[in-house]
């Protein structure tokens, strides 16, 4: 280990992501800035790619009002473009404008393409997919409007939405949308006591649900666990019930029958006239604390970002099918699975089901069957397949692949290799996108770009147009040079980001605005190269400093990965232990623990750090929700497992 930290480590950047793809197909090789974004017309001195971005955080004004007017269909017009204030956490975009997101979704594409196919639900069974086509989801989103207005849910309200990826799901976000009232998804798979705080948090009247879940083979009774966190929620009036099986469920005064009731429902629902600031939904997180955080998203900036970077960093163009494999209960589903692929008419796949059923070929099966160009997934789901080796990729054709796509995690070396050359048959650039359910949308990205640019495995690359990202040393100053690391921020506002924490807007400016004024704060480390490119190091409190090197989760788990074969190791976690600064000391006393052991991660397959810090620390009694992991045991399995202390502190040798 020591060889390895000394060695390695340390020279991660310089001989792992020097090698170069190039990944010129995205754009072909002719170019022209206006074919790309026909707006750009319009901002003079602009002809490519380079030029457009510094047009976009030089003139962010003129950027997106121009691109909201082109994007986006107005029911009033905005007189502001954007009126925002990082001191007070106060971030408000096109002031005035009125506009409905499910009409920006479904309704003018009704009117062009009704027929085309808007959401294809890709079912647990191998096969046996759905296909649901735009008018098709106009009414079944008109229908439910007009039930969740029968059943009392009125404009502001917040309905709670507990279903796995099927058509009523986004049909219910659009519903919402429709009829003026806020969505809170919660991931169908946290337990009872996750839902009811989320519940409770947004004070929801109304609960969507199924009967049951399928996934993987397995059925899951997630009206048995609705059933239990109501108990716990006053709030809670009716639970509209969806049939996924055929299996019947007790039912309470409490409880709808949706199909049933939504088939007395007209075809139409008039959309409400909502304010470019209204909420849209909340969504949340379980942050550092373990204390869920509601994060608000509004409704024209969130919407324009997810269609725009949905348009350009995959290269989605008209008649694509774009399969992202998350799950609606996470920001990725939200925006790249509903809101921008439909606002841009796209066709949408909606994946119940598991990388690995029936078997490791599941996604490529499907990707053959379905014809997908554009594949987004997640880096955990990738290295689990690659130790099932390249035959389950080859036996299916993916010649329709255009673009790859990684969320969730910076992807390492050997996977994002793997993944390129195995799966996208070294022809599909690999873009890997780095942002979060705070950002709404992707922020760094290797696409868009200039044709032939280059893309580097690992790397997150590019700013977004309108993200001005900056890197931040311990005594908040700015490192203005190349070949840096530190503390990753954005310097200016972007149409996606959140708004507040719902009911906590201390909390929230408390988080992301007050550590380094200003500038919001990501929570996240990056590097910077001497290019100009950024990577993701990892949570900036997961960050060891080691003889002036400073380390992240991301580095390290790629160093093991390649010196290890990742299916001889279950995983590995770097905590830190903290101590307080000597009076002659500038820096903390750190202790960090290296642990190889079975990890507790969330169903989306992130390893839950703050969990791991505190079994660290010793602090045992203060673990927090665990309910939002896929195997709340191995928390103990963790807590067994001997640790091995390596003392980094600055008097000792590294």
């Amino acid at each position: 280990m020591c060889s390895l930290w000394r060695g390695s480590l340390l020279t991660l950047t310089s001989s792992l992501n020097r090698r170069v793809f190039q990944c010129c197909r995205q754009f072909g090789r002719s170019y022209n800035i206006a074919s790309c974004m026909p707006e750009a017309v319009a901002f003079q001195g602009v002809s490519d790619h380079s030029g457009l971005y510094k047009f976009s955080v030089n003139e962010s004004d003129r950027f997106w009002g121009a691109v909201a007017r082109q994007r986006l269909s107005w029911i009033s017009p905005f007189h502001t473009v954007q009126n925002c204030d990082f001191s007070q956490g106060k971030i408000k975009w096109f002031e005035g404008g009125k506009l409905n997101v499910s009409v920006n979704c479904l309704d003018r594409h009704v009117h062009t393409c009704p027929e085309r196919v808007a959401l294809i639900w890709e079912r647990d069974e191998p096969g046996t997919e759905v296909k649901i086509t735009y008018r098709q989801l106009l009414e079944l989103t008109c229908r439910l409007g007009n039930l969740l207005k029968r059943q009392g849910v009125r404009r502001g309200d917040c309905v709670t939405i507990y279903m796995p990826p099927c058509p009523l799901a986004v049909a219910s976000m659009l519903a919402c949308a429709r009829i003026g009232a806020a969505h809170n998804v919660v991931f169908a798979g946290f337990s009872s006591e996750a839902l009811a705080d989320r519940i409770r948090d947004a004070q929801s009247s109304t609960v969507i649900t199924v009967n049951q879940g399928v996934r993987g083979g397995k059925v899951v009774d997630l009206k048995r666990t609705v059933d239990q966190a109501v108990q716990n929620c006053p709030s809670v009036q009716q639970v509209l019930v969806a049939m996924r099986t055929e299996n019947t469920v007790a039912m309470t005064d409490r409880d709808v029958p949706l199909e049933e009731e939504m088939m007395k429902e007209d075809v139409v629902c008039e959309p409400v006239a909502m304010d470019s600031e209204d909420v849209l939904f909340l969504l949340y997180t379980s942050g550092s604390t373990g204390k869920p955080k509601g994060l608000v998203h509004t409704q024209a900036g969130y919407l324009l970002y997810t269609s725009l970077t949905h348009r350009y960093v995959f290269n989605y163009h008209d008649g694509d099918v774009f399969g992202c494999v998350a799950d609606i209960g996470w920001i990725t589903g939200h925006s790249y699975i509903v809101y921008g692929a439909l606002c841009n008419g796209g066709t949408t796949v909606l994946f119940e089901s598991t990388p690995v059923y029936p078997n490791p070929g599941r996604y490529w099966e499907m990707v053959e069957r379905l014809e997908i160009n554009q594949f987004y997934g997640a880096p955990t789901a990738i290295r689990l397949l690659l130790k099932y080796g390249d035959e389950w990729v080859q036996n299916y054709n993916r010649s329709s692949l255009k673009t790859l796509g990684s969320v969730g995690e910076p992807i390492n070396t050997e996977a994002w290799e793997w993944y390129h050359r195995v799966v996208g048959d070294g022809r599909c650039p690999v873009v890997d996108t780095w942002w979060q359910t705070e950002t709404g949308g992707i922020c760094i990205a290797p696409r868009p770009a200039d044709p032939e640019a280059e893309i580097v495995p690992g790397m997150a690359m590019r700013p977004f147009y309108g993200i001005k990202p900056a890197l931040l040393d311990t005594e908040g100053e700015v490192l203005s040079s190349n070949d840096s690391t530190g503390a990753l921020c954005i310097s200016q506002a972007w149409p996606g980001m959140a708004r507040t924490i719902h009911n906590h807007h201390q909390r929230f400016t408390e988080t992301y605005f007050q550590p380094y004024p200003g500038f919001f704060f990501t929570g996240d480390g990056a590097h910077r190269s001497k290019e100009g490119y950024y990577q993701i190091v990892g949570r900036l409190d997961d960050v060891i400093n080691v003889s002036g090197h400073r380390l992240g989760t991301a580095e390290l788990e790629d160093v093991v990965v390649c010196t290890i074969k990742s299916h001889q190791i279950k995983c590995i976690y770097i905590a830190l232990r903290t101590q307080p600064k000597t009076p002659n000391s500038k820096q903390c006393r750190c202790r960090s623990t290296i642990i190889i052991m079975c990890l507790p991660k969330t169903r989306s397959g992130k390893i839950m750090r703050r969990v791991l810090r505190k079994v660290v620390e010793r602090n045992t009694d203060e673990l927090g929700d665990l309910s939002t992991l896929d195997d709340p045991d191995s928390v103990h399995e963790v807590i067994r497992v001997p640790q091995l202390h390596i003392d980094n502190s600055p008097t000792a040798s590294p």
